[in-house]
Formats: C-alpha cells, structure tokens, sequence
C-alpha cells in the first residue's frame, strides 16, 4: 500500500464561525503530480474524519473535519479551524484567495495507468487533508470561511482516525512538485506530493537505483511528461530515510540582522528644519551685534549702538548608497531579498546622517574644565552637568535640555544614585525613581532629556572622547529633504542598480551650544 498526497482546491471559506467549506477531492478530474498525471475513480476513496494539516506539514495541525460527505462528483467537507495565530492566518488566506486550495493524502494500493499515462487511483484510503497554495486538481478550492467565534460542534480527536503507518514491504513515496511563486512569499510552504506502490506491474523491493540530486530532478521532468521508469526511479527515491541528499534544507522568511537600525539620537536632540529647494548652500541671518539700552541722565543722549547681522552659511551635503545586482536575482529570488535591501539601505542612511550630526556637535562643544574619569561616578556627572548647564547658558542664552550618551555611558548611568535616589529615570517622577529597563534609551538625567545613540563618531582630540555630551537644541538645526530611491535597468549587462539617497545639512547656529566630557 502507497500514500498519495495530492491537491486539490478549496471552493470557500467562512469567516463567521471559524470554518472552511470546499471540495477536497473530485472523481474523473486529472491532476498533476511529481509522478505525472493523476485521477481519482467515483468511489474510489471514502469520505472519513481527518485532521486538517497546512501545507502537509503534520506538525502544523490547524483544524479537524466537521463534516464530510461523498457525492457523484467527489467528496466535500467543513472543517472547524483552530483558534490559533496558524488558523487564523490560514482563515484570511483561504477567504482572500491567497492559500485556497486542498490536498487529500490517500494511502492507495489499486490503479491502472490510462493510454496517456494517468495514474488513475481506483481503491485508497485518505488519511488526512492540507490547506495549501496550489492544487493540482482545479476544481476542488474553498467556497465558505467563517471566522468568527460560533457555537457548531467540534468532532472530539477521537473520532479522527490516526495516520495509517504502511506495513506492506516497499517505499513510501513524497514527491514535490513546487509552485515557484507561492513558495517565495508563503512561509514553510511545502511542497504539493504524490505517492504511489502499485500493486501490479511494480516492486515489492527497493531497486538499486544511483540517487543524486541531479537524476532525481531529471526524472521528476521525465515523470511530468509521462515516462514510466521515470515515474518509478521518484517513487523510490522520494523515500529519503536512508538518502539524506535529497532532504531539502527549508529556509525561513524571517531574517537575521544585528547590524542595523534607524534610530538617531544624535538628530532627534537637536531642532529640525526643512532643507530649501534648490541649492547646495544656504545662508541664515544671525544678529552679531546687539542695539543697546542703557541708564541715561535727563535730556541726555540715549545709549546708541547699531544692530548688525552677518549670515551662517550652512553647505548641504548628500548622504547616498547604492546596490547593483543582476535582473535574474530580483526576478527570480523571493521579494523578501529585495524588502530587505531597502530596508537595510534606509538604516544605513539613518546611521551616516545621525554620525555626521553627532561628530558636528563634538566638534563644536565647549570642552569640560574639570577632568572626568571615562565614566564618571554620581557627584562627578552631577558635576559635570552643572558646569555644561552653565556653559551653555552663558555662551547661548538658551538652555541645555539635552544630553547625548553613547551605550556605554548609558550603562554607567544606570548605575548612579545621589543619596539612594537614581540620577537616571526612565520617566520623569517627582522625588521617585522611574522605571528603567534594558530598552530605555530615553529618560531624564539629572533633568536632562536622555538620548542613547549607537552612532558615535570617533574622538576629534586626545582629551574628548564625543561619548557624553550636553546639548542647547536651539543652538543647532538639522535640516533634510525627503529620502529618494532610484531604480536603473542597465539593459547592456543586464543589471540593476538600486541607490537610496537624500540632502542634509547640519547648522551650527550658536557656537558653544554643547558641552562635552574631558576624560583624564
């Protein structure tokens, strides 16, 4: 006896009651197999309970039969869908047509093979039944889904027959057939089977047969067309156990990345301006001498001095980066590959603008009088942040409400305490410590807004080491256009060039308006 599992597509689904409704098998229909073709007799299965799998991957039970019933036309059934992240996920698949087909596993041990080369199964027994993206049988696909919670019965797990273990001597088969565009976007999509042991005009034992990845695919094509010892050579080599080459490794859609995010501190500290235009520089007014008032003797003169400006000139810089590679990966690999890319290229992007605010501002800061130890005790930064305050003010007329740590300044701020009460909150309570967790790159510090950054610029001297500075946020204005992405088919070399770019300019409006650590 052989196990045969092959497709067949859901006519509807209910999301009302958390149901799928559709044919799962249809008599005298051909299908396609990795075998080739094959067909289902009338009456040549029975309409029993079975356990609804996804994608024939037995591991992930997502629903149990709630009724079934045999017709001229072949058999349909009402499966109740579990009440899981798997099911409902599988719900809205099969109601917006993404996974909407069926496929039967059938244990069969009589068939004839037709003038044209059709397994035509004729006596099997279906051991369970798989929600999958392409059916090799058309006309069997979900008519109803019903989602919502309802009060239907549920056959108990006794009532589902177990998965039969073949106990006649010969190989269990499991070809792939593979839908090339579902199994780039679907997750684990296994692939649609078919197995089949004749019990005429086949083996009882294994042949000994050269298994390699390459005859396999070879003979999967010859199968398709119709060749016979084809068709034998993928019965016997689909039984794996003891060929591990032809295992295939499943890889997932999720992906890996400790490299990259899009957070910027260093940015988010300071004001933001929209970027002119046109242009490559722009200027900005600033008053450099002030109109005076003063204490003046009755008809005297009136104090006199003459307001007088100049302008900053701010330079815009680009910030881009580009990936080529050939039309045949974007084609022919999974989408992710390519949501992937732009992602990683928008991080980037993030990563070199918040560098170059940062390493401006440590340029530009005003350099602690008072030697610091790299990380410094409670009344050493309590210290610290009082003299910057003052720094700032003084030199700005505005005041610091910021303060910018690299990681591992936030770690040493996690540690300190003046009198048992926290100097770093992760809120902002009076007399209180906040709630400070592993992911609290935002706080108060001493009553400065906290900003952790990952993106610190190396130091600009012997004595500064840019890892903690505080900042006056008017004295600085970063100002940037909208992010562009831009696509090029070279048609010569058939490549494609993919850049993201964008335009900003970092303004030091007021000089001294950061305060940085001198470290001994």
């Amino acid at each position: 006896m052989k196990k045969l599992i092959t497709p067949i597509a859901i006519t509807a689904a209910d999301s009302n009651s958390r149901t799928i409704t559709g044919r799962i098998v249809t008599f005298e229909e051909t299908g396609t197999a990795s075998i080739g073709k094959v067909q289902f007799a009338k009456g040549s299965i029975e309409a029993v309970p079975v356990l609804l799998n996804l994608e024939h991957d037995r591991t992930r039970r997502i629903g149990k039969t709630l009724s079934i019933e045999a017709n001229e036309q072949g058999i349909d059934a009402t499966f109740k869908i579990a009440n899981t992240t798997a099911g409902t996920d599988a719900l809205v698949e099969a109601s917006e047509g993404l996974r909407d087909g069926f496929s039967v596993e059938v244990y069969f041990d009589e068939y004839e093979t037709l003038k044209d080369g059709t397994v035509r199964i004729t006596k099997g027994e279906m051991t369970g039944v798989a929600l999958t993206s392409e059916p090799a049988i058309r006309s069997a696909r979900v008519n109803e889904v019903a989602a919502t919670t309802g009060d239907e019965p549920e056959i108990s797990d006794s009532t589902v027959e177990p998965e039969e273990t073949p106990t006649t001597e010969g190989d269990e088969v499991d070809n792939t057939v593979t839908n090339a565009d579902t199994v780039e976007t679907v997750e684990a999509a296994q692939s649609v089977t078919a197995n089949a042991k004749p019990t005429v005009g086949g083996w009882t034992s294994k042949p000994r047969l050269e298994f390699t990845a390459a005859k396999y695919l070879e003979n999967t094509i010859r199968a398709s067309l119709g060749e016979e010892s084809a068709r034998q050579y993928v019965l016997a080599a689909d039984d794996t156990s003891d060929n591990a080459g032809l295992v295939p490794t499943r890889q997932l859609t999720e992906v890996i990345n400790g490299l990259a995010n899009s957070t910027r501190s260093s940015i988010d500290a300071i004001s933001r301006g929209v970027l002119p235009d046109a242009g490559m520089s722009f200027e900005i007014p600033k008053i450099t001498v002030m109109p005076t008032v003063a204490e003046t003797a009755e008809a005297g003169t009136p104090s006199e001095t003459d307001q007088n400006s100049a302008f900053v000139t701010v330079t815009v810089k680009k910030y881009a980066g580009q990936q080529t590679f050939s039309v045949e990966l974007l084609d022919r690999t999974s989408p992710l590959f390519f949501n992937e890319l732009l992602s990683n290229m928008s991080a980037a992007y993030a990563k070199a603008t918040d560098t170059a605010v940062h390493t401006a501002l440590a340029t530009g800061a005003t350099l602690d009088s008072t030697s610091l130890t790299t990380y410094p005790t409670a009344t050493e930064l309590l210290g610290f942040v009082s003299r910057g305050a003052a720094s700032v003010y003084a030199n700005t007329n505005g005041f610091a409400r910021n303060i910018i740590a690299n990681t591992s300044q936030w770690a040493n701020l996690m540690t300190l305490n003046d009198s048992g009460r926290p100097i770093y909150n992760a809120q902002q309570p009076s007399n209180a410590g906040g709630v400070v967790r592993p992911d609290s790159i935002r706080g108060n510090v001493a009553g400065l807004d906290l900003f952790v950054t990952a993106n610190v610029a190396t130091a600009n001297n012997t004595d500064k080491d840019n890892s903690i500075m505080i900042v006056n946020p008017s004295a600085y204005t970063w100002y940037e256009s909208p992010t562009y992405r831009l696509r090029a088919d070279v048609i010569a070399s058939g490549q494609i060039a993919v850049s993201v770019y964008g335009y900003g300019a970092i303004a030091t409006k007021i000089g001294a308006g950061a305060f940085g650590i001198n470290k001994t």
